[in-house]
């Protein structure tokens, strides 16, 4: 049997770098040899690629070939060894800028090479979250309160914000993920300092009331209509909210529960919405959605991530694994659906 080429691509600009080597790792590892031939693409932190042999606890490059793309011809060739390499299928477990947000999925569209999870269009408005916000509330889907607040913009007043948001809020940018630059706050001098802390990360920020209540997560996988969506699992943050640290670092003692205790009735409301959102943001291949359900019973989306974490806690595979499919069998059905592509008419037409 003649094995599939995937171009397993990792590392990356973000500061999610880490997380993607590690969502990589085991990504690799419950990949099935007789059935891929994997190449590894590592991108470093100043945006170049790779093609490295194997995975190490440090990636050294030196002697490694760099990769070039070739548009058009669904082909990368190595410098300095000029070596063609042709994947059949782009495979990005890429977190964050410059991975996650449509510009790895536009440079796919380009080559010509499949590439596994949403496309150019849906990756970069699900990585916006007030684009996604503003999207969403047109489809009457409730999200918490915000203001936004730009780069050269004067500190908002504290006690005005808190009027109209209440207390505490979240100031978080608007294109990252893992919580990376994102604050708690209770006071002026914590949103000052939140502020400068977002702004690091983004020039547009999003102040946000607090939701008090639960934060729940679930995946979906494939492509619509036939798109299906997991049960529902939820977070027990260990701290004040499930933060970069609370989810990654080694002290955690943060709780993944799978299924989360909720009626029968939540549970299908909120599996109902996430296949909703999938589809309204044009989603494909796999995401995940999150949820608050306030402490009064509603539903507010927080976010989409479209390429979530594969690492040992991330709840993605979690939530499948729940569902009686293993991580092989997720990893070889994403690949899959990333060559159950539509055909667009102008498409036809040319042909």
């Amino acid at each position: 049997m003649q094995r599939t080429t995937v171009l397993l691509l990792f590392g990356g600009e973000s500061s999610e770098h880490d997380v993607s080597i590690s969502s990589a790792r085991n990504v690799y590892a419950a990949m099935d040899d007789t059935k891929y031939d994997v190449l590894l693409g590592y991108i470093s932190r100043d945006g170049k690629w790779w093609l490295i042999d194997r995975f190490s606890s440090e990636f050294n490059t030196h002697g490694a070939p760099q990769l070039a793309p070739v548009l058009g011809t669904g082909s990368f060739v190595t410098f300095p060894s000029s070596r063609v390499v042709r994947p059949d299928v782009i495979l990005p477990v890429l977190h964050g800028k410059n991975g996650e947000d449509g510009s790895v999925q536009g440079l796919a569209q380009l080559l010509h090479i499949p590439i596994v999870g949403c496309d150019m269009a849906s990756s970069a408005l699900a990585m916006d979250k007030l684009a996604t916000k503003e999207i969403l509330l047109q489809h009457g889907v409730k999200v918490a309160p915000y203001s936004v607040h730009r780069i050269g913009q004067t500190t908002p007043d504290f006690n005005q914000l808190s009027m109209k948001l209440g207390s505490p809020m979240f100031v978080k940018p608007i294109r990252a993920g893992s919580s990376v630059g994102v604050s708690k706050v209770y006071s002026e001098d914590e949103l000052i300092k939140a502020l400068d802390t977002a702004h690091q990360h983004d020039s547009v920020v999003l102040i946000e009331r607090g939701i008090s209540g639960r934060e729940l997560e679930v995946a979906v996988l494939g492509n619509p209509p036939t798109h299906q969506v997991s049960g529902v699992g939820e977070v027990k943050p260990d701290g004040d909210f499930y933060s970069y640290d609370a989810k990654y670092a080694s002290s955690s003692v943060s709780k993944v529960i799978i299924p989360a205790e909720l009626t029968n009735e939540a549970k299908e409301q909120i599996r109902h919405l996430a296949g909703k959102i999938y589809e309204i943001l044009g989603c494909s291949g796999l995401s995940r959605v999150d949820f608050f359900l306030s402490d009064d019973g509603s539903i507010y989306l927080n976010e989409v991530n479209t390429f979530p974490g594969f690492t040992n806690i991330s709840m993605y595979p979690k939530l499948w694994r729940e569902e009686g499919i293993s991580y092989s069998e997720l990893i070889e059905r994403l690949i899959s659906s990333a060559f159950d592509v539509t055909i667009h008419p102008e498409q036809s037409m040319e042909e």
